[in-house]
C-alpha cells in the first residue's frame, strides 16, 4: 500500500439521539445520529405492517383462496 494516502483510524464514540453510545473505530470522530439498533421500529418490534386498502382480502376473493 501507498504510505500517506490513507486516513487515520482511531477510536470513535457513536451517540445516539435516544441516549445509547456505541464504541468503534472510524476515521472520523465522534459521531451524531438520530437512530440506531435500540431505538430503530423494525429492531424494536414496534414496526406494524399496514394492509392498504384491504388488498390480500381483495386477491383472496379474486381466485377464490
Amino acid at each position: 500500500m501507498k504510505q500517506g494516502i490513507h486516513p487515520d483510524y482511531k477510536k470513535t464514540t457513536i451517540t445516539c439521539a435516544c441516549g445509547a453510545v456505541y464504541e468503534t473505530g472510524s476515521s472520523k470522530e465522534n459521531l451524531h445520529v438520530e437512530i440506531c439498533a435500540k431505538c430503530h421500529p423494525f429492531y424494536t418490534g414496534k414496526q406494524k405492517l399496514v394492509d392498504t386498502g384491504g388488498r390480500v382480502e381483495k386477491f383472496k376473493k379474486k381466485f377464490g383462496l
